[in-house]
């Protein structure tokens, strides 16, 4: 079963906040308000890939620990500390995906009011925290190491810039 406590998700997140500014240097440049629509973008992406099904070429592990990541990022930018939730909080509903396409299109429109200047943050978060907790209950559900899908999805994002010496 997949559980993530508060130091984990503490150590995961600056882990990201490191990763981020090796290896997204082209993101890291954007405002705060760009980079957050960037990533309500990566989870519409998200939810599609799963909306697939069998028609995806990438698998929902992957698509998991993708959005693990990108929830991690968007957590930086919103000055979230992410807390653990119940990972069986969300595995009762019959249809988890829509868990994760509500929290992206909760996420999409707090990203919409930062253009129109209204309340946006506590959304995110509300929204993020969301995106988490269906990443930890569908790792959970499929006895998916997130933490080692995270670690070598980092690894393969970081070799991408093979110019980069650490």
């Amino acid at each position: 079963m997949t559980t993530l406590s508060s130091e984990d998700l503490l150590r995961l997140q600056q882990e990201q906040f490191r990763h981020d500014q090796r290896n997204h240097s082209d993101i890291w440049c954007l405002p705060k308000a760009d980079r957050l629509k960037h990533y309500g973008l990566h989870f519409a992406k998200y939810v599609g890939r799963i909306a697939r099904g069998a028609n995806e070429t990438k698998t929902v592990e992957r698509t998991i620990v993708d959005a693990a990541l990108v929830c991690l990022s968007a957590a930086n930018v919103l000055h979230q500390h992410l807390q653990p939730k119940d990972a069986q909080a969300l595995s009762s509903q019959i249809d988890p995906l829509r868990n994760f396409a509500d929290a992206a299109g909760r996420f999409a429109d707090a990203c919409e009011k930062i253009d129109h200047l209204e309340e946006f943050l506590t959304i995110a978060r509300m929204a993020n925290e969301d995106v988490l907790s269906w990443v930890v209950t569908s790792a959970s559900e499929r006895q998916f190491d997130l933490e080692g899908g995270i670690k070598h999805r980092r690894k393969e994002l970081a070799a991408r810039q093979f110019y980069i010496a650490d």
